[in-house]
């Protein structure tokens, strides 16, 4: 082999001879670089508030709701027929009246025209009752003047029986004159009660006819609210079906809350009648609850119970007995609550739910006092799992 051809073999495997001795340079570095250490994946626990629930001695109460509704409340018809010639104040949507305010007044100048002739139906009647009073008299002297072989005479004979007609014509008369004076008294709508005016139909310069409405008004003395009750809430405070309460001031109380804006009112009110039927559709039983002057002496700092108004009630139990007493929060699905033990690991329990409110719980069974219930959410529990509990030094 010549030089020229070992001179051209050597050129052309010189970058063969470059790259593999870098492979086998990065190869042996890589080889000489220790191996890092493995570090072990720790699995984070779910952290979770919870609280400890509590044996307590209490009385239940017995939470409902309602809508406030007028104890009385009129439909406003007219007796007489006529125009309207006057309108107060007070007879318009959401004003107030007092017992015996003139509200509307009819045309009476018919009615008056008819008071007039009654009055001379009367005095005529009269006159003719006079009149045939005068001629029983004379009659009845005449008989015993000129009496003929002992026969009795007739009632007509002696005018008794026109003496009759005439007293009959007269009380027709009287009660003629009873009505004229009553329809002119009808002409001015006036109510026995203070109250308010829901609606009012009627304007000024319009005729009503006898039996029109002319609105709708509700006295303001007393409201009350249908109170829906489970048979387990009815026992609970021993108020028998048909239960009629002696007087308002024995029957059982009952507390009622709304709220209004950013503020929350309460009122006082007084169970007064249980119904003696369940209500065929909702398989309930409903309590009535009276509130008296709901707009006067029994206003919450100025604000009324007023109708149409939706307000909370809560009723005190009768009987104390032992519960275990949670948050409002522990409850879950109506009757599941969450416990940690003392491995925190977490347990799904069932309940025996006695009474709920915005606050609290309590439960007869399902949780021991001392025993750590969950008040956080967890969407996705299951029974067994780690968890890591964290304790509130206080609940809101």
């Amino acid at each position: 082999m010549t030089r020229s051809v070992v001179n051209k073999l050597l050129k052309a495997s010189a970058p063969i001879v470059v790259l593999a001795v870098g492979i086998l340079s990065v190869k042996m570095l890589a080889a000489a670089k220790p191996e890092p250490e493995k570090a072990e994946d720790e699995t984070r626990l779910v952290s979770l508030y919870v609280d400890e629930a509590r044996s307590e001695t209490v009385k239940v109460q017995v939470a409902t709701q309602g809508e406030v509704r007028p104890k009385t409340e009129i439909e406003l018809i007219p007796q007489v027929s006529g125009r309207v010639v006057a309108l107060s104040e007070s007879f318009n949507a959401g004003a107030e009246f007092r017992a015996g305010d003139l509200l509307l007044k009819v045309d009476d100048t018919d009615y008056r025209l008819a008071l007039v002739r009654a009055e001379a139906s009367v005095a005529q009647a009269q006159t003719e009752l006079e009149r045939q009073l005068a001629t029983k008299d004379i009659k009845e002297k005449e008989w015993k003047d000129n009496r003929r072989n002992g026969e009795d005479p007739t009632p007509f004979s002696l005018n008794l029986t026109q003496v009759a007609q005439a007293e009959a014509m007269l009380r027709s008369a009287q009660a003629d004159l009873r009505k004229a004076r009553l329809d002119l008294e009808r002409t001015e709508i006036r109510l026995p009660f203070d109250g308010r005016v829901r609606e009012r139909t009627v304007g000024i310069g319009q005729f009503v006819s006898a039996g029109a409405s002319l609105g709708t008004v509700f006295s303001t003395d007393t409201v009350e609210v249908r109170l829906p009750l489970t048979d387990t809430q009815l026992v609970e405070l021993n108020l028998p079906m048909g239960f009629m309460a002696p007087s308002y001031l024995e029957a059982p109380p009952v507390d009622f809350s709304a709220t209004l804006g950013n503020r929350q009112y309460a009122w006082e009110g007084r169970i007064v009648r249980v119904s003696a039927a369940v209500d065929k559709d909702t398989r309930l039983i409903y309590a009535t609850a009276e509130l008296q002057d709901p707009y006067g002496i029994a206003a919450a700092n100025g604000m009324p119970m007023a109708v149409g108004m939706f307000v909370h009630a809560e009723i005190d139990g009768v009987q104390e007995q032992d519960a275990i007493v949670m948050p409002r929060l522990a409850l879950r699905n109506e009757n599941k609550v969450y416990v940690i033990n003392a491995e925190n690991r977490l347990e799904i329990r069932t309940v025996d739910v006695i009474s709920t409110s915005e606050e609290r719980v309590l439960v007869a069974s399902g949780v021991a006092a001392g025993e750590h219930v969950v008040t956080s959410t967890l969407p996705n529990a299951t029974d067994g799992m780690e968890v890591e509990p964290i304790f509130r030094s206080a609940q809101g």
